[in-house]
């Protein structure tokens, strides 16, 4: 077999992943995309069950519904994208992606976000210095033209960056832009292919994974996907459930990106997101903790 599968974080989500590499870049397709680069995609988004598939690296991504189990269908799907791998046709040869970035500022006068028009990544790559940069080369090579860069986290089609206090972004910003833009433009690599993705946390934080999750943790979730998570990625940041602690009531958040170390964040969590839980689960949750990434 030339495909295995591998699971992710979201329970939804499942990688395809294959013995070579399918692109340089990122392609997400929907039930909305015509899919002409992929034949692949085109096929399964034909599949009812099927919302969102995304290739990048060595890997295709597949999104399903929740009324659909990974058990019931992913040893059909493994064999569609195998079939489309042993042809070639997973992914026509794609010309120069024409990227485009710009920089938008953050809450946390730290941190600047640079956003492209295409996908980067399909996790969350969470980088707190220099040294742990290995397996990213966008990461490395920001890390080697500014040496002022702390931490580099990207998601979704956005990096945000995090200065350290000799520098100002007045200076750099535009600076910093036409790098990273330059960077994709010629076709560099944003992550090598088997790099591991996983959550960067304290060494005392011990971030409780989605399947080991209760009943409340999965409501504290949802509630954190739909009404959070939207605002705080907007805002170059990230805000992941660490867990519940039913005896205190308290709801513990790890702060990813531009949130961590943000002046504003601890504020807007209990003035905010705690009172959200509140009126949200009732006699549930009374106080939200964050711990910063």
């Amino acid at each position: 077999m030339r495909v295995y599968t591998e699971n992710t974080p979201n329970e939804n989500v499942l990688k395809f992943v294959c013995d070579e590499t399918l692109t340089q870049g990122g392609v997400e397709f929907t039930k909305d995309s015509a899919a002409t680069e992929s034949p692949l995609a085109q096929v399964l988004l034909t599949i009812p069950f099927i919302q969102q598939v995304f290739i990048t690296a060595n890997f295709v991504a597949i999104e399903k519904i929740d009324a659909v189990s990974w058990d019931d269908v992913k040893d059909d799907l493994l064999e569609i994208v195998e079939e489309h791998l042993e042809e070639g046709i997973v992914l026509y040869q794609q010309k120069k992606q024409p990227f485009t970035v710009y920089a938008e500022m953050t809450p946390n006068p730290s941190v600047m976000k640079f956003v492209a028009n295409a996908p980067l990544v399909p996790e969350i790559i969470e980088i707190k210095d220099k040294e742990k940069a290995a397996g990213v080369p966008l990461a490395v090579a920001i890390y080697k033209e500014y040496p002022f860069i702390k931490e580099v986290f990207l998601t979704e089609n956005y990096v945000s960056l995090t200065k350290d206090e000799t520098e100002e972004w007045d200076l750099w910003t535009m600076d910093v832009r036409s790098f990273i833009l330059n960077y994709l433009q010629a076709g560099g690599m944003v992550f090598e292919e088997f790099y591991e993705f996983k959550t960067e946390a304290p060494e005392e934080v011990v971030v409780k994974p989605r399947e080991e999750f209760t009943d409340v943790e999965e409501q504290i979730k949802s509630i954190l996907d739909e009404y959070v998570q939207p605002a705080v990625q907007n805002d170059g940041g990230n805000i992941e459930l660490i867990g519940f602690d039913e005896e205190t009531r308290t709801a513990k958040m790890l702060l990813q990106g531009a949130c961590s170390g943000c002046p504003s964040s601890t504020a807007t969590l209990k003035n905010g997101i705690e009172g959200l839980l509140k009126q949200m689960m009732p006699d549930v949750v009374d106080n939200v903790e964050a711990v910063n990434g």
